[in-house]
């Protein structure tokens, strides 16, 4: 027989409840597709009565956690819950949230795993987590490559908004680092647009000699390219187009991402973002 709760035990049961409930709501903008949202549709996603809802918003507005327009009355993520939002991205340290899902892939495929990070016009390997394996690969951290030879470099490349890709063609000549790197531009074009249609990108040798390599960008909130986790391996016995390979990497890089803010946009939404880029390099005019 259970022990009847007392008022203090009810009340702070209650106030629990009301917690959790306006973190739902909170939460919900967050996973939602759309920037704002109504009463309505929020009640309905999260089951709650839309007396309750209105209640929540109303706690959330005082403390600047949630805004609504006044003329529509849709509701979205106010200036407290960017700067949560920011504060929490300026404490990541992306290193230290790649290096399980590093260790994972080394493990699971017996190959290098490896996180790279974009500087200027070359990117270069931070980490690695090396297999356990009389032949295997190993890369020397904190050197530059090109952004056009290797998987982890075109992984960057290809995922740069259009005009950054044209300003890097036009800057830096497509010299070769090894005799299979790609160095004619309608070639390297046509893979960077594969790489953007498939999600990854794969090397045999472009970057090193006897090699291979499968390569997965890590994407920030604002759908920006921050880094790129990669499997790479002797070109005798690793396969990177491998089923298991590409789907683990993915998952990997999707998960990071997820961390650090990101949300697959749909295509209408990319479209506008580089509209956007577009419009920072022509004064805010569009060219045409």
């Amino acid at each position: 027989m259970s022990t009847p709760s007392s008022p203090e035990e009810e009340s702070q049961s209650r106030s629990i409840a009301a917690v959790e409930r306006a973190m739902d709501v909170l939460l919900h903008f967050g996973r939602a597709d759309q920037p704002d949202l109504g009463v309505t549709e929020i009640a309905t996603a999260l089951g709650l009565t839309k007396a309750a809802v209105h209640r929540i918003l109303t706690a959330l507005r005082s403390r600047e956690l949630i805004t609504v327009d006044p003329a529509t009355r849709r509701y979205a993520l106010g200036p407290a819950a960017v700067a949560l939002g920011r504060a929490y991205l300026a404490r990541t340290d992306v290193r230290m949230m790649t290096a399980p899902e590093l260790r994972r892939l080394s493990e699971r495929h017996h190959e290098t795993a490896t996180l790279s990070l974009r500087r200027g016009d070359s990117r270069l390997y931070v980490d690695q987590v090396v297999p356990d394996q009389e032949l295997r690969l190993e890369v020397s951290l904190g050197i530059p490559f090109p952004l056009h030879a290797g998987a982890s470099s075109k992984a960057f490349l290809a995922f740069l908004p259009d005009f950054e890709v044209e300003a890097y063609f036009e800057g830096h000549p497509l010299q070769a680092v090894t005799d299979r790197t790609i160095v004619d531009p309608a070639g390297l074009r046509t893979d960077l647009a594969e790489i953007r249609k498939r999600g990854y990108a794969t090397s045999h040798g472009e970057r090193q000699a006897g090699t291979a390599s499968i390569a997965a960008p890590i994407f920030d909130h604002d759908a920006r390219v921050v880094a790129v986790i990669s499997l790479a391996g002797p070109e005798l016995r690793f396969t990177p187009e491998s089923g298991p390979a590409v789907t683990d990497l993915l998952a990997a890089a999707g998960r990071i991402s997820a961390q650090l803010g990101h949300r697959p946009r749909s295509l209408a939404a990319a479209v506008v973002r580089e509209a956007r880029d577009i419009r920072v390099t022509t004064g805010g005019r569009l060219p045409g």
